[in-house]
């Protein structure tokens, strides 16, 4: 038999192992190890069925974690869900188990962008079982974003079947009820299939991730300081600014940055048109509480906050006139309260804005949390936690 060059395994497992030739024995060896390497690096899989699903009952909070630690980062789980889109239909379910995944190194998602994700949270609740906040309202803003970038649309009972089974199989990581913590939940669509040429992929990877997490923002409820961006703009008017797109976060990531590098923990953007008309902050929604008026942008280039959707719901109750314009940067020295709000935080008390040279104080009381935001955080908190009726049906029970 001809000498054959040992590369099978070396490829296999990422080790050169240099130029040689061996004989037939040598060669079999040689592919004895590769096999050996590919089971070995293989992620393990599951299809979802009734019998792996309920295989073990499992409580939440009884993983060994310092529930009161957690910080708003990535915390490895069990295991996350997946999904195939390929000649025009979606696979069944699977559970994987490693963190890592093969993607061709031709993915549209790699070369152009071309993925968007999802945030929201479920919680353990006051009565011991554990809800998902308004999965259906994530379910139908990744369609407007994938819509937008030409993907195939997530089904809303395959995203709320997804969502629901991760969190059922890592239910043991939800963080128990009064730790102050939330299990996250990142559902992720991307194009996964090869195309160099700019074109939609032929097939895309759908999965949904799970973590425990507390606050972003150190400190929890407390008033922070925010920061202009003024060189920077968020996005462009007729752009994807109001689609959850990776590349809005990663445009981000530079002036986030340095503000972060001055000591402000959040930045605020302008319209890009004038750099005068506010438009929402890095990662999430503004909100301005002048008089009995609760007041939010409108623009075309803002991404639609379920969170802020929650509130502006909420406000009406609370003797609030809902009202969405135009608000200059100016008019922020007019109003009583400021906040920063989305999934991460509900709200964050924004108590002073710097913008330019100038620093802008908000309301009487500087270093306090304004009445009106902390009312309204409480009261989505107790609707969470089921410590109040829902009565916007906000909540589904993980069975």
């Amino acid at each position: 038999m001809e000498a054959q060059p040992c590369f099978v395994a070396a490829r296999t497992v990422g080790v050169e192992l240099g130029g040689g030739s061996m004989n037939g024995a040598g060669l079999l060896r040689c592919m004895r190890r590769a096999a050996a390497s590919r089971s070995a690096l293989a992620p393990r899989r599951w299809i979802v069925s009734a019998s792996v699903a309920n295989s073990t009952k499992r409580e939440p909070g009884t993983q060994p974690i310092d529930w009161k630690s957690l910080l708003f980062s990535y915390v490895p789980t069990r295991c996350h869900v997946q999904y195939t889109y390929k000649d025009g239909a979606w696979s069944a379910a699977s559970l994987e188990a490693e963190p890592f995944m093969r993607v061709h190194i031709g993915a549209t998602a790699l070369h152009y962008g071309q993925s968007c994700f999802e945030g929201l949270k479920a919680f353990h609740c006051q009565d011991g079982r554990v809800r998902i906040f308004r999965a259906d309202e994530n379910s139908k803003r990744m369609t407007r974003s994938s819509t937008r970038l030409c993907m195939p649309e997530v089904p809303e009972q395959l995203f709320i079947d997804a969502v629901h089974t991760v969190v059922r199989e890592n239910i043991d990581y939800v963080p128990p009820y009064g730790s102050g913590g939330s299990l996250y939940i990142r559902p992720l669509l991307f194009g996964s299939g090869p195309k160099i040429g700019l074109a939609p992929a032929d097939e895309y990877t759908f999965l949904v991730v799970v973590m425990p997490v507390g606050d972003y923002y150190k400190g929890g409820l407390s008033p922070v300081t925010a920061f202009v961006s003024e060189g920077y703009d968020r996005a462009a008017p007729l752009g994807v600014g109001n689609a959850k797109v990776g590349a809005n976060y990663a445009a981000d990531i530079l002036p986030n940055q340095l503000s972060k590098k001055q000591g402000y923990p959040i930045n605020l953007y302008l319209d890009p048109l004038h750099h005068r008309y506010i438009e929402e902050f890095g990662t999430s929604n503004f909100v301005g509480i002048k008089g009995s008026e609760y007041l939010t942008p409108d623009s075309p280039s803002i991404l639609a906050s379920i969170t802020n959707k929650s509130l502006m719901q909420l406000a009406p109750t609370m003797g609030l006139e809902v009202v969405r314009r135009k608000i200059d940067i100016a008019e922020v020295k007019e109003m009583d309260e400021v906040a920063a709000c989305g999934t991460a935080v509900v709200i964050t008390p924004v108590s002073r804005v710097v913008y330019g040279d100038e620093l802008i104080k908000v309301g009487q009381d500087a270093d306090a949390v304004g009445p009106t935001s902390a009312k309204l955080y409480a009261k989505v908190r107790a609707i969470q936690m089921a410590e109040e009726d829902d009565p916007f049906n906000w909540t589904q029970v993980v069975e």
